[in-house]
């Protein structure tokens, strides 16, 4: 047991821990509310959360990395307070990001208190120690690797059993209600099920998972960070995922939908009756220029909406009457997305076969796929001029010198640039891109290479 551990835990030995990564998002991304096919990898960098039971009714949770970087390291709840005064999620939340160190604690104390709600279980106490090599707020989810390693530690610790897709969707639940962030799936899925060198195909309607594909030999997914703090319960990520929803509900009710089915389907999550299954995604591109783009407006605000169409689908959002949305832009991306993810695997596969010569076609088709995801990114609302500047260093450096393609990552509107390069030449051009950069903007700027396997038990 090493010093910090030692520390923390005392002579307390039977300490257990677990393990997961955060995760690059290569194509997909934001699209992953609107059921479109996601391609995801582990990075190399992972957080490790260690347990040790306790008996007197307390959960102390510290965090190495909030120490490090000058925030409360620690945080002391009592689980007689959640048999007083937290009897549900919104208050929960209130209660915790009111606590000095809350808004870091919440991610690990949301899993405590979910698993008491939604299993039953009886928790005693709990001394908690989170060590994590995922950045915050570069998009590269350090969150999920937060909630699916505290997830996967507290069912090893209580015997809970949860499978495969239980663990994942459980996380996800503690970012949605108690975490307050409307993200999709694909971040805890990625994490928990994501496997070295690969990547991971997710489609969520509601959820399923593919086998892993192999990286073709020589082609890196590299990610470079903007300096932009991301943050998925931001303003612009919410108003876009709205405006995706809105325009599903203005596609339905032109195909007869009532505003009651709207209702019930936000009610109850039961999709599979409505058109396309309810998501965006099974709309073909040119069933979409055909039939509905003529129909959705440009903008609409938040009341006309209302007004008109009462509800979407969407149980995790809430549309504000003042606000304006895109409503054209952000419903086309999940659909022209879906197809570029396609297209984008296909190239992939045709990669690990293609002989040398063909090697450079194929890889400046799948490029031009990721410039196309990255300029659909900024007209739905959530690129940011320093994500286009290292998109664009990488555009105008080009296949000479082995990188091929480059767009925005995750939720968007900062976090991490994906960079598809190839063979030693291409990672040197991408630590080249970022040096001038870093020396630009006189930060430090965090380079994502390399893979890991996704959650362990340590």
């Amino acid at each position: 047991m090493s010093d910090e551990l030692k520390s923390f835990f005392g002579e307390n030995s039977a300490v257990i821990s677990c393990s997961s990564p955060g995760r690059l998002d290569v194509m997909g991304g934001v699209a992953d509310y609107s059921g479109s096919l996601l391609l995801q990898m582990p990075i190399r960098e992972r957080t490790t959360v260690y347990l040790a039971r306790r008996q007197d009714k307390q959960i102390r949770v510290r965090s190495l990395t909030a120490l490090a970087a000058n925030y409360p390291p620690e945080v002391i709840v009592s689980l007689d307070d959640w048999q007083t005064g937290l009897s549900d999620y919104e208050s929960f939340r209130n209660t915790i990001q009111s606590l000095p160190g809350g808004d870091w604690a919440i991610y690990v104390l949301g899993c405590f208190y979910l698993l008491v709600q939604e299993k039953e279980i009886s928790i005693e106490g709990a001394d908690v120690l989170v060590q994590s090599e995922v950045p915050f707020g570069k998009g590269v989810s350090s969150s999920a690797a937060i909630e699916v390693a505290t997830l996967m530690v507290l069912d090893k610790a209580y015997h809970i059993g949860l499978d495969k897709l239980e663990l994942p969707i459980l996380a996800q639940k503690v970012e949605n209600l108690m975490v307050g962030a409307p993200c999709g799936l694909m971040d805890q899925l990625s994490s928990y099920l994501g496997e070295q060198n690969k990547l991971l195909p997710i489609i969520c309607q509601p959820v399923a998972v593919f086998p892993a594909v192999l990286i073709p030999e020589k082609v890196n997914f590299l990610g470079l960070d903007s300096g932009v703090k991301h943050a998925v319960s931001g303003s612009a990520y919410t108003r876009v995922r709205v405006a995706a929803f809105m325009g599903y509900t203005i596609i339905a009710a032109t195909l007869g939908t009532s505003p009651e089915q709207i209702a019930a389907a936000r009610r109850t999550g039961a999709k599979e009756n409505l058109p396309f299954g309810g998501y965006l995604a099974n709309i073909s591109p040119s069933e979409f220029e055909e039939k509905f783009a003529a129909v959705l407006p440009n903008n609409i605000s938040g009341k006309a909406f209302k007004a008109q169409f009462g509800f979407t689908i969407d149980p995790v959002t809430e549309i504000e009457d003042e606000e304006i949305y895109a409503v054209r832009s952000c419903t086309a991306h999940p659909i022209y997305e879906n197809d570029r993810v396609k297209e984008f695997q296909s190239l992939l596969q045709s990669l690990t076969e293609a002989a040398l010569a063909q090697t450079q076609a194929l890889l400046q088709k799948a490029g031009a796929l990721m410039y196309a995801s990255h300029q659909s990114y900024s007209a739905c609302g959530l690129g940011n001029e320093h994500t286009d500047e290292l998109v664009e260093m990488v555009r105008s450096t080009g296949p000479e010198k082995g990188v091929f393609g480059a767009k925005i990552t995750g939720g968007g509107s900062g976090g991490t640039v994906c960079i598809l390069a190839f063979d030693t030449l291409g990672i040197n051009t991408v630590q080249q891109i970022r040096e001038r950069y870093a020396q630009k903007y006189q930060q430090g700027i965090v380079l994502f290479n390399g893979s890991s396997p996704g959650g362990f038990y340590s």
